[in-house]
């Protein structure tokens, strides 16, 4: 990489963050007005006309005809079902809140890893998925003066979602570039998403122009945008620092959340994220040592090192 590249990719990466943090906020602007099922669908479908789109541009090639069922289920998973998770779990807990929760979802792909690709499990791992679950833990009984939240139970639910993703990914990966796998995802999870279209044209008929501009936002920037300046990171820098960033959604999310909503976390949630990124940093400590030449693919990533939005 030359000395004019390098700047360019911590920028890229540094969007990246801002851009994925920023999320949580705007789904709790949209969510309200629009409704869970509305604004899934608009994020799901502004995202995938762009990634479409620009697919002749960022190098993505025709999957193959056998490669569908593992698409489909993708896009099932980490963007139907994610989004709708997420969006529902939202309506009751803070976006900040979500972004710490949401961070727990490579616990769950090293779980469903070992259960269905049958990748081993160091005792670190094992030491690091308990850490950041009992953090998750922590940050689902600190949701304000009522306790515990149901509503943290569908967040938690989305990062068991998104942790199936990365695992339907991984074979995927061996073919595919991560830019690839996100452009069939996003658009296989477009197409899942289509009977939610009906309650969507209600639902747009009445939203105001914050609910509108919050969707729009969501679509193009955090995960049509997100995405491309993913892939231009992680195929220029290391993966370990690329992944390594990610640990800043949260904190960032915070400070976002504040800017935007006014949300001022409790002392308890902020300290189960610590919690949780702990846990994280371990596991992906530990998996990087075994990583395979997969993992050093440009623009590949692995299960537990895959990026939530």
């Amino acid at each position: 990489m030359n000395a004019y590249s390098r700047p360019r990719s911590f920028l890229a990466l540094a969007g990246v963050v801002v851009l994925w943090a920023s999320a949580f906020p705007a789904i709790r602007v949209g969510v309200d007005d629009l409704g869970v099922a509305a604004l899934s669908f608009l994020r799901l479908a502004i995202a995938a006309v762009v990634l479409a789109a620009f697919a002749p541009f960022l190098g993505v090639r025709r999957p193959r005809r056998r490669d569908l069922p593992l698409i489909v289920l993708a896009g099932a998973t980490g963007m139907t079902a994610y989004q709708v998770l997420l969006n529902w779990g939202e309506v009751h807990v803070s976006a900040g809140t979500a972004s710490m929760l949401i961070a727990v979802a490579p616990v769950f792909s090293v779980l469903l890893g070992r259960s269905f690709l049958s990748e081993p499990v160091t005792r670190s791992v094992l030491i690091g998925s308990g850490v950041a679950l009992g953090g998750s833990v922590t940050v689902a009984l600190g949701g304000g003066s009522a306790g515990f939240s149901a509503g943290a139970l569908v967040v938690l639910a989305a990062a068991v979602v998104q942790g199936v993703y990365h695992v339907v990914s991984k074979p995927l990966l061996r073919h595919y570039s991560g830019m690839e796998v996100a452009t069939y995802a996003m658009v296989a999870g477009t197409v899942l998403a289509l009977p939610l279209l009906p309650a969507t044209v209600h639902a747009v008929a009445a939203a105001s122009s914050e609910a509108l501009a919050s969707a729009a936002y969501l679509g193009l920037l955090p995960s049509a945008v997100g995405f491309v300046l993913w892939g231009y990171a992680v195929a220029r820098l290391p993966l370990a620092v690329s992944t390594a960033a990610l640990y800043l959604v949260p904190p960032v999310a915070l400070v976002v959340s504040f800017v935007w909503l006014s949300e001022i976390p409790h002392l308890v949630e902020v300290l189960g994220g610590v919690v949780i990124v702990g846990g994280v940093v371990l596991i992906n400590r530990r998996s990087r040592k075994g990583s395979t030449s997969i993992d050093r693919r440009p623009e590949v990533v692995s299960p537990v090192e895959s990026p939530t939005r």
